[in-house]
């Protein structure tokens, strides 16, 4: 069958770049494939549900410019559609004085990208937003909010049924060969001829891009971030969502306290290295995966670099009273009796070989394909401003 566009991957970016596509231009014949059974499989999937404001971000970059504009497109979609979020704000906090520089610097970084009404918190003020919070000074930043992103995905993937795009499931993209018209997307049941293919496989995008030709000098490594869930007696300490000051040597955001838009309160994550690539607990393990993370120049630099925070991550993997200690920085009156075993995630993270992890959104493109080859957070909340952005360059090309 012969398709203008094939989109594999069917979480959040791919599905936003097939709704863009057929809003720009309802005559493409668009077909969405993915190995799994259901949309948002993977990071769309198992993500904290937080719609970012933008605060984080270096001005003028790929993260920045797409989280911003990506923030109103989301808030604007979920309007239309009826879908449940809430703008709740956060509280990001230093919990000593060395922190406190460095929440300055994100408070200026914030106001470079544009964000309004953030607020600096003296200890005392602090209190009012959060009452069981620990910390010297924070910042308010009233932006921030809480959505189902599997609901904003399922969401997308109705419009672009109606709008008569295709997405077929429990098919492996196994090969990529170039053609007269473009190349023939062959998976594990079928095959299919395209002008152009978009890969949007997250945790996979490396070796998708591999497939369609392109020579990319980054890989996946998987990073597990794992959560617990605050006891329903407990909930109360926490009222909307609390961060602590972010370690700027790593792309992270820090264990955390999220208030969920369907209930409950999520602690956490860590962010270890996963044994394979859906790595979602400690007993996933795929040899060869690991194997070639191993192997990776880039990997071995991060690693022999920062081996004592690798560490560190890990003991908090193993034990729940070390968690627990991370968390009561900034919640003291938390007990490791508070706390259930809550899910995990695992976050495609870019790296190169000089043990740079990409710390922005990377789109690759050669002449039959658009790879975006790292998208972690916030691309959630990016996603219709990566879709539109994907999509802009898709249309140059056909």
């Amino acid at each position: 069958m012969a398709y203008d566009v094939v989109v594999i991957g069917a979480g959040i970016v791919g599905l936003a770049t097939s709704l863009k596509l057929k809003e720009k231009n309802p005559s493409l014949k668009i077909l969405v494939l993915d190995k799994e059974s259901e949309v948002a499989a993977h990071q769309t999937g198992h993500n904290s549900g937080v719609i970012h404001s933008g605060l984080y971000y270096k001005p003028g970059s790929l993260k920045a410019i797409n989280c911003i504009r990506g923030y109103e497109m989301l808030i604007r979609f979920c309007k239309k559609y009826d879908i449940p979020f809430e703008l709740c704000g956060k509280l990001v906090v230093a919990t000593s004085k060395e922190e406190i520089p460095l929440m300055h610097t994100l408070h200026n970084r914030g106001i470079e990208n544009g964000l309004e009404g953030l607020k600096v918190l003296g200890r005392e003020q602090l209190k009012e937003y959060e009452p069981h919070v620990n910390g010297l000074e924070a910042i308010y930043v009233p932006q921030t909010g809480i959505v189902d992103y599997k609901e904003v995905a399922l969401k997308y993937a109705e419009v672009i049924r109606k709008n008569d795009g295709e997405l077929h499931f429990d098919e492996k993209v196994i090969g990529v060969k170039k053609n007269a018209k473009g190349s023939v997307v062959i998976t594990d049941r079928s095959s299919y001829s395209t002008k152009l293919v978009v890969n949007c496989s997250g945790l996979y995008s490396d070796k998708v891009a591999k497939l369609t030709g392109m020579e990319s000098s980054v890989k996946i490594i998987p990073f597990r971030g794992e959560y617990y869930e605050i006891k329903p007696e407990k909930q109360h300490l926490v009222k909307n969502l609390i961060y602590p000051v972010p370690d700027p040597n790593f792309p992270f955001l820090g264990v955390h306290f999220t208030r969920m838009i369907k209930g409950g309160v999520e602690a956490g994550p860590n962010a270890v290295l996963a044994f394979q690539r859906e790595g979602y607990t400690k007993t996933d393990i795929h040899l060869g995966e690991l194997a070639e993370t191993l192997a990776w120049p880039g990997f071995r630099k991060v690693a022999s670099k920062y081996w004592k925070t690798g560490f560190g991550e890990m003991y908090r993997s193993f034990s729940k009273s070390a968690f627990t200690r991370a968390l009561q920085k900034l919640m003291p009156e938390l007990s490791e009796a508070d706390l259930m075993p809550g899910g995990a995630g695992v976050r495609a993270q870019a790296c190169d070989r000089n043990g740079g992890l990409i710390d922005d959104f990377l789109i690759l493109e050669n002449e039959r394909a658009v790879n975006v080859c790292n998208a972690p957070s916030p691309a959630a909340t990016s996603s219709l401003s990566i879709g539109d952005t994907v999509a802009e360059k898709v249309l140059k090309k056909i």
